[in-house]
């Protein structure tokens, strides 16, 4: 029996349809997509514009022309996804489908390596090695070459895998790395090299390869065997690549070269979600595609199926402003709904409060609490929210970053404040116990039986006769528990628990402290708004059940979902809160000096907004507390005070302006005026916009400037220039950080 084609030829147009699906399943740019074969072809799909259905029909069409689905590649970054586009194509016309190579970069790699390994030393049946087993490689050298044990304050196995492999996945040297992400490891860079030496030549001497070698060497055979990369190319005669914005560029070689004999490859993705730098995501790679691929053909998907005209109004002007993209506007037939509105909240207590009322007011009304979900970009930002949807007894499941309790150095501290409430605890004496240096569970077993069955547990404590080796730091202990009788609140209990335990913690978590540091300044802001610790205690054992982050799961329980953006992006909601949208929070602190990361906090913002379908609420506090205790005005996100004004509605409490008491932000707000510097949270006694000349020595033009110029970064402290490099960026060396290029609009950086 003859088969009907799903894209018959309509005699009106001369174009064709899909027939099986109906003519309205696909718009105008999607069946441009599908019918576009031959040629480099760039797809940028805006958020929820349907970029998998236009995947798929375009899979379905290239068979139906009599292309054979064994020469046709679809690489994805999930193995799901790919089964997913296969299996719906497979329904749509008939299982021959199925023969479509379709699966992750890894994945494929792994197969072809099987064949071609030998090029690069490799026999067919080499080991892939997982994360538990590379691990334990790497402890294995760090023994053998008496980098371990006793004493040794040297970085973890776990520290030093994620240095190597990201090393490999940014293309960047392994030195310069360390020097910019784990500068406090500096003194190590020899061993660390040498570590990495001698993982790859086990790796090679026993067949075994890791993740990040499937990619560097499959790469490697295509590169320098031409013969292979013709046979490749050869069979692979069209390409499909799913979201190429998260693509490094040991990936976007890959594609290159399987395509290098004919070029014909769709690449799918949108610049505007490119938010994984972190993982080794090159921007550059979807923005530059046309220049690689020269006579690119780009097609752009801006009708959005998932989210309100109002939303998405919202939203383009949030990426409009973005300094380098791929320019299109996102529309919707959904007419309904709400603008977003905006939250200017007293502080971060009072953020928490409204967040947590409005999802119980919208769930009185009707909302599914599985149906809304809190954003925010770090997941320490999300804590003081917590706390209050577990006393309003509002399950939820959080995503992408622990709970408050969850850190390891976190519950340290909890521990020690448990004892303060209940000596009994023996939970909380065996974990402080085993934090001194030579105790053992058998030895931390024995104090905690001594301390049980004493009437006055402390007192027991301070007669246990300690060894010598570590006498010391027994008597720091037992000297601390009873200083923490005397402390009256639990902001002086945890700055005496702070003065014993920080050489702990740094000894501790040495290779990765600093960035746990920021955990405990939160916490000692979160401890300090509380009179009584067992109110704190309470408030803080009330955690959800350890749920996974599965969508589907999440609805069936219904619980609302606490996420981070990254691992939110894909998902959606009815309704969406985005919170902590202030200066120096979103975007980080850390990210302004920086004019890459700066935009890439730009997308991270868009991509939060565009996962709401019907309500989209923008939270920020006008004031914050510091770990200091000194209280700081902030001012409205830079993205948010960029946006004209109408298109978000205030909501803050007593009808005036979201923008009163945010000064400068909110004349300018007001003018509709783009901002050319960076506002953040500043001490009361000195709110000013970050680059106001008057009074504050803030260099803000290169006129100012001269090479060889002391200077000095609130973060990376006193420098040296050393290049003036534009009108607005120089190259600043850093003794403890190296050299940096700031642009200055956004760098606060002053004359030392």
């Amino acid at each position: 029996m003859e088969q009907t084609s799903l894209f018959p030829l309509n005699s009106s147009s001369g174009s064709r349809l899909p027939s099986r699906i109906g003519a309205n399943d696909l718009n105008a740019a999607q069946f441009e997509a599908v019918q576009t074969i031959n040629g480099p072809v760039l797809v940028i799909a805006g958020a929820g514009s349907g970029k998998t259905r236009t995947l798929v029909y375009r899979l379905v069409h290239m068979v139906e022309q009599g292309i054979a689905p064994d020469n046709i590649l679809l690489l994805t970054f999930t193995r799901k996804a790919a089964q997913q586009m296969v299996g719906r194509a497979a329904s749509l016309l008939d299982d021959t489908c199925q023969r479509v190579m379709g699966g992750t970069f890894h994945a494929v790699a792994n197969l072809l390596l099987r064949r071609y390994g030998h090029h690069v030393g490799y026999a067919p049946n080499f080991t892939i090695l997982d994360r538990a087993d590379a691990e334990g490689i790497i402890n294995l050298i760090k023994s053998s070459l008496d980098l371990s044990g006793a004493g040794k304050r040297f970085p973890s196995k776990r520290v030093i895998l994620n240095i190597i492999s990201g090393s490999v996945n940014k293309s960047h040297p392994l030195e310069e790395l360390v020097s910019s992400q784990y500068f406090h490891l500096a003194e190590f860079m020899d061993d660390l090299l040498r570590i990495r030496k001698h993982y790859q030549q086990f790796k090679r001497d026993h067949g075994l390869m890791d993740y990040d070698d499937l990619l560097v060497n499959f790469r490697d055979v295509l590169a320098e065997q031409e013969p292979v990369r013709r046979e490749i190319s050869a069979r692979f005669r069209y390409v499909m690549v799913d979201e190429y914005q998260d693509t490094n560029r040991i990936q976007a070689q890959i594609v290159r070269l399987i395509t290098s004999s004919h070029g014909n490859v769709m690449v799918v993705g949108d610049d505007s979600q490119s938010i994984y730098s972190f993982r080794g995501a090159d921007f550059r790679n979807i923005m530059d595609f046309p220049k690689i691929y020269p006579g690119t053909k780009i097609i752009r998907l801006e009708e959005n199926y998932r989210s309100s005209q109002k939303i998405l109004e919202t939203t383009n002007a949030i990426i409009e402003q973005a300094q380098e993209r791929y320019p299109k506007k996102l529309f919707s037939n959904i007419a309904t709904g709400d603008r977003p509105a905006l939250f200017a909240a007293r502080d971060e207590g009072e953020q928490a409060r409204y967040v947590a009322k409005k999802i119980d007011e919208l769930h009185r009304q009707g909302t599914p609490y599985h149906e809304m979900a809190v954003l925010f970009r770090a997941g320490f930002h999300s804590f003081k929210l917590e706390l209050e949807l577990a006393s309003s007894q509002i399950a939820f499941e959080k995503w992408g970053g622990l709970k408050l309790t969850e850190t390891a150095h976190v519950k340290d501290v909890i521990s020690y404040l448990r004892l303060i409430a209940n000596m009994k605890d023996s939970l909380s004496w065996h974990r402080i116990l085993l934090h001194l240096p030579k105790v053992g569970p058998k030895t931390a077993q024995k104090i905690v039986a001594t301390v049980g069955e004493a009437e006055d547990p402390l007192a027991a404590l301070s007669k246990y006769p300690p060894a010598p080796a570590w006498k010391n730091e027994f008597t720091e202990l037992v000297r601390m528990l009873y200083d923490l009788a005397n402390c009256r609140t639990p902001l002086a209990q945890f700055e005496r628990i702070m003065e014993y335990y920080q050489p702990v913690f740094e000894r501790l978590y040495h290779d990765d402290y600093p960035s746990r540091a920021r955990d405990l300044e939160q916490f000692k802001t979160i401890i300090g708004d509380y009179k009584t610790l067992q109110e704190f205690l309470d408030d803080a054992s009330l955690d959800p059940p350890d749920l996974t982050a599965d969508p589907l799961a999440a609805s069936d329980r219904k619980t609302l979902v606490l996420s981070t953006i990254h691992s939110a992006k894909g998902l959606e909601w009815d309704t969406v809160f985005i919170i902590d949208l202030a200066d120096g929070k979103f975007p980080s602190a850390h990210s302004i000096p920086f004019p890459e990361q700066f935009e890439e906090e730009r997308r991270l913002l868009y991509v939060a907004a565009t996962r709401a379908k019907t309500r989209l609420f923008l939270t920020y506090p006008r004031e914050t507390i510091a770990p200091d205790r000194t209280r700081h005005y902030c001012t409205i996100s830079p993205f948010l005070a960029q946006l004209s004004a109408g298109l978000i509605s205030n909501v803050s409490p007593g009808g005036g302006s979201p923008y009163s008491g945010s000064g400068a932000s909110a004349r300018r707000f007001s003018q509709q005026e783009k901002p050319d510097m960076a506002f953040s949270c500043q001490k009361k006694d000195e709110f000013l916009p970050a680059n106001a000349a008057s009074g504050t020595g803030k260099i803000t033009s290169t006129g100012m400037l001269s090479e060889g110029l002391a200077v000095k970064h609130p973060f990376f402290g006193h420098g040296q220039i050393k290049k003036i490099t534009g009108e607005k960026t120089v190259d600043v060396f850093f003794p403890r950080h190296g050299m940096k290029t700031l642009r200055l609009d956004y760098a606060q950086l002053d004359l030392a």
